[in-house]
């Protein structure tokens, strides 16, 4: 059999396996590789000689564990005993696999010189562990993988620190998978690498053989790396969103959520395990001090023993609903992990706490939800061993419930853990310590479902808190804080805060309570922060902060402070544009918009505000916003008012990359377009020709608002991809339908935006019929198809 006969025998065979569904297609086709690779070599190794006594071909790698996947290299060992025809018996079995264009790592090894490199090398030590014969000397791969697994045992104690190190090395570079968009299924942390350390550390009797939740999650992996190189016709392990929905379908999932939720369970128990073997392998006799470590008790029935959290002698977990959270709480308090032994005992026999909650495990609750970074590793650790469900049986929704919006780092539970440890850091910002912390636990309880998941939340979180024991009063107000918990945030950056109707609207739907108003604000930046870099901006802080003071004097019955309309310097600017008849542009760049709160926000952040005027009748917000989109751009807000015989428009918009453009360009290129010298809508077309390849399928929707603007005016919210002249598009279609724009806000949420426009007409009042025209040409705008070049 020649090489290219095994390339065309292996692409035959992804071909046949192409129709398959399900998982038992993923199972068949490896088992079909690993086959067809031993046959080749069985032959190609008993025509190059590989069949006399002395000589053997093994395999090592995925075809060694018999876990071959398409694309993958061959890791090939030739043993003999001290032959000295190796050189060319060795070339003769190599070449042909060169030739057909098969990757091979290879090696020609005695037993002694296996050995020599297995004890200097643990990467070599560890991959010799799945030694399998393939052709001649069956009993010499045999004497040499008992040897090297024998040699395993005896030397890796010492090499563990390696271990560990090279594993922590590997998770900065790859991520989590858990956590990743674009996971990597080999190198990840929860990957199939990591299964093969816990082979490695099982092998060496320091860890026990892998659970039936970790052979689950390899089989998983394994299938999900199989169809993407199945789909791809090539050798990567990195898999991004397009393919993820394709392989969920070959697998038999739903969608890409439901593959990204199976994941993330499955790396995540490989992690844990991971975490558990090496820390346990640490502990055994000839790895540490032999000197049995001290117990110090840190709580009622809990100690700490050496570095572990771990049950005091005496302690009786069946008969202690509440140890479970005082074991938590001291491991996350401390920072030391749970003892394994006890998270065994506490899952074997420790009961549900009764209802409603005795106030002491309350307050044990309080000190572990208030632990800060210490929560994640001891709420990861109750789940696993199936006791945080058990406390908290709600959070089975959203364990490892992938997010939505690509704009979140973390699955659904990990984030309400990490909005807990950013609330923790603002309890003395509030009254009601405890209730923020609760709020940040359960504020995305109710996603996973089709419905409003902060309507359904806050209907969930009223039942918790009175298992919990709340007083009905808490419990309403711990339940209305994860009802409202986006309304400072949406109000914020969707609406024109200055606005004394929509200061009403939000003081209002908080019946005037100022502790509501205070728990939300907080957990506004302790759930922005939760949820990835940058999402907690100068701006939006900034925003946030002005509105909830707006709120509070409204609250104390202060008179409305209204923005000052005009400033001498834009009155100046509007009297220009009269006079010349021109548009006229001033800009002013602002770095680090300020807050109250100093550790706020990326110092680097640029807000730009820049301020244009044109003559009554001239079009303002559409060449405005082009301009900005054609200089890279992102507008965050727009006011237009009138003054005189002018209009002004006061727009704050930050880089999308590097620095502001030039002030000069920006004056110049805003001034052409007003008098029409300036083709925006070819020269945006042209930008975004240079991103066509990469933007999502449009898609889009509007909502209207009545009552949350002043005057006659009315909120249209378009909902869409972002896309490069979006605001420039519907700018303009606002201003051909005759709609006069008070104000415009802009905010994205990862590759959507949501704009929102205080709109009216220019004659008349906004009936059903000028909504739905309107509505048509937004939507047109916004769905547009982007433009191509040749």
């Amino acid at each position: 059999m020649t090489g290219p006969g095994l390339v065309e025998a292996a692409n035959r065979l992804l071909d046949g396996h192409g129709a398959r569904s399900g998982r038992s297609g993923a199972v068949a086709l490896r088992a079909a590789l690993v086959d067809l690779y031993e046959f080749w070599l069985h032959r190609a190794a008993a025509a190059a000689g590989v069949g006399t006594e002395g000589v053997a071909l093994a395999a090592v790698g995925g075809l060694g564990r018999r876990e071959l996947v398409p694309f993958s290299d061959v890791d090939l060992v030739l043993l003999h005993t001290g032959r000295r025809d190796l050189g060319g018996l060795a070339e003769a079995v190599w070449y042909p696999l060169w030739d057909s264009g098969v990757g091979v790592d290879h090696s020609v090894r005695t037993p002694d010189e296996a050995l020599a490199v297995a004890a200097e090398d643990v990467r070599t030590a560890v991959g010799l562990l799945d030694l399998r014969h393939i052709a001649g000397d069956g009993a010499l791969t045999a004497r040499v993988r008992e040897a090297v697994r024998e040699q395993w045992r005896r030397l890796a104690r010492r090499a563990l620190p390696e271990l560990a190190s090279s594993a922590r090395r590997r998770w900065e570079r790859a991520g989590e998978i858990a956590q990743s968009a674009q996971p990597d299924l080999k190198h990840g942390r929860g990957g199939l690498r990591d299964v093969g350390l816990l082979d490695a550390l099982a092998a060496a009797q320091l860890a026990d053989r892998p659970s039936q939740e970790v052979t689950e999650a390899r089989r998983l992996l394994l299938d999900v790396r199989t169809e993407l190189r199945r789909n791809l016709r090539r050798d990567r392990d990195l898999l991004d969103p397009s393919q993820a929905e394709v392989v969920a379908d070959q697998l038999g999932l739903a969608d890409r959520f439901a593959l990204a939720r199976a994941l993330s369970g499955a790396s995540r128990a490989v992690a844990y395990a991971v975490d558990v073997a090496l820390r346990v392998a640490t502990r055994l006799p000839g790895t540490a001090s032999r000197r049995v470590p001290p117990r110090t008790p840190v709580d009622d029935g809990v100690v700490l023993h050496g570095a572990e959290v771990a049950l005091a002698r005496g302690a009786r977990p069946a008969r202690d609903a509440s140890l479970v959270l005082r074991v938590a709480a001291a491991s996350a308090t401390t920072s030391a992990p749970i003892a394994q032994g006890t998270l065994t005992a506490l899952a074997e026999s420790s009961p549900e706490p009764r209802t409603p909650w005795p106030a002491a495990a309350r307050d044990t609750l309080t000190r572990l939800l208030g632990a800060g970074e210490g929560l994640v590793p001891a709420v990861e650790a109750l789940d696993r061993a199936g006791l945080w469900g058990r406390l908290l049986p709600e959070w089975g929704a959203v364990r490892d419930l992938p997010p939505r919006e690509p704009v979140h780092t973390w699955t659904v539970d990990r984030h309400l853990v990490r909005t807990c440890v950013e609330a923790a850091r603002l309890t003395t910002t509030v009254s009601r310590p405890d209730l923020l912390l609760l709020a940040a636990l359960l504020h995305d309880i109710g996603k996973g479902r089709d419905t409003d998941h902060s309507e359904l939340g806050g209907r969930i979180t009223a039942r918790v808190a009175q298992r919990l024991g709340l007083s009905s009063r808490d419990g309403a107000l711990l339940a209305a804080v994860v009802r409202h918990h986006l309304l400072l945030p949406h109000t914020a950056t969707r609406r024109d805060i200055g606005e004394r109707a929509t200061v009403r609207r939000v003081v209002d739907t908080l019946d005037g309570d100022v502790t509501l108003l205070e728990l939300l604000h907080a957990l506004t930046e302790a759930d922005a922060r939760a949820t990835g870099p940058g999402v907690w901006t100068a701006w939006r802080a900034r925003l946030v902060g002005e509105l909830v003071a707006r709120c509070r004097a409204l609250m104390r019955g202060e008179p409305h402070a209204a923005p000052e309309r005009f400033t001498p310097a834009q009155r100046e600017l509007a009297a220009d544009a009269v006079r010349v008849g021109a548009g006229r542009a001033r800009v002013r760049t602002v770095q680090g918009a300020p807050t109250d709160n100093a550790a706020d926000a990326d110092p680097a952040e640029v807000l730009t505000t820049v301020e244009f005027a044109v003559p009554r009748g001239a079009s303002l917000l559409a060449p405005a916003t082009g301009v900005l989109a054609l200089n890279s751009m992102r507008v965050l807000s727009a006011v237009v008012r009138e003054h005189g015989g002018g209009v002004v428009g006061v727009l704050t918009a930050s880089p999308v990359f590097g620095g502001p453009p030039d002030p000069t360009l920006l004056r110049d290129q805003f001034a052409r377009a007003v008098a029409g010298r300036l083709d925006l809508r070819a020269r945006l077309a042209e930008k975004e020709r240079a991103y066509a390849g990469v933007a999502a399928t449009p898609r889009a929707a509007v909502l209207w608002f009545d009552d949350e603007a002043a005057d006659d005016a009315v909120v249209l919210e378009l909902r869409a991809v972002a896309r490069i002249g979006l605001l420039h598009r519907v700018a303009r279609a606002l201003d051909e339908h005759g709609a006069r724009v008070r104000w415009a806000k802009a905010a994205e949420l990862g590759g959507g935006v949501v704009d929102s426009f205080a709109v009216s007409p220019s004659r008349g009042a906004p009936d059903a019929a000028w909504r739905a025209r309107l509505e048509r040409a937004v939507l047109e705008a916004a769905l547009a198809a982007v433009p191509r070049g040749g």
